[in-house]
């Protein structure tokens, strides 16, 4: 599968199958986000797989919008370091979408769960806390997301999209 084919097929999957994804696969996805670009060069994102249910489970509590992850058969953080770069969220968010297409190119299905909320603050820093204190990570790591993985049980059709023309641009907005 193309990348644009990957584009085009990708879905949000929040109901999995039971049936586990072999650890080649999962290396794949992982592989993806390894070798995203990052400002500089510079490691400024971070992946944890997470394949123990229970842990999953409590994942699934970081925040209202991530239910799915219960039922998800393993899941990537993607971590941001500010220490590291200023570019920390643009490149943990262009890695999870790396994750996302990987996942697609796989036959997995994948929900994004966003734990950064550049919006809110106290938000932001419960949902970040609850995945820290689950994971045992060191404080300086921003959580910027969650990626649930698993085969789809259900295949959604595909979103309606807003016409191109009011999106797309050429030279300036119109």
């Amino acid at each position: 599968m193309d990348v644009l084919e990957a584009i085009k097929s990708r879905r949000e999957i929040t109901n999995f199958k039971d049936e586990p994804i072999s650890l080649d696969v999962l290396e794949v996805v992982l592989d993806a986000a390894y070798l995203s670009p990052a400002g500089n060069n510079l490691p400024s994102r971070e992946f944890i797989l997470v394949t123990d249910p229970d842990v999953l489970k409590e994942l699934a509590n970081a925040t209202p919008f991530v239910p799915w992850l219960a039922t998800s058969k393993a899941a990537i953080i993607v971590t941001g370091r500010p220490d590291v770069s200023k570019y920390w969220l643009q490149d943990a968010s262009i890695a999870s979408g790396y994750i996302w297409l990987a996942a697609v190119e796989q036959g997995l299905g994948a929900a994004f769960g966003a734990i950064y909320h550049s919006e809110d603050q106290v938000e932001s820093e419960k949902r970040e806390t609850h995945v820290i204190k689950q994971l045992s990570l060191p404080d300086d790591r921003r959580i910027v997301s969650i990626l649930g993985l698993g085969y789809p049980a259900i295949l959604p059709d595909a979103k309606k999209l807003l016409p191109r023309e009011s999106i797309v641009f050429y030279g300036t907005i119109k």
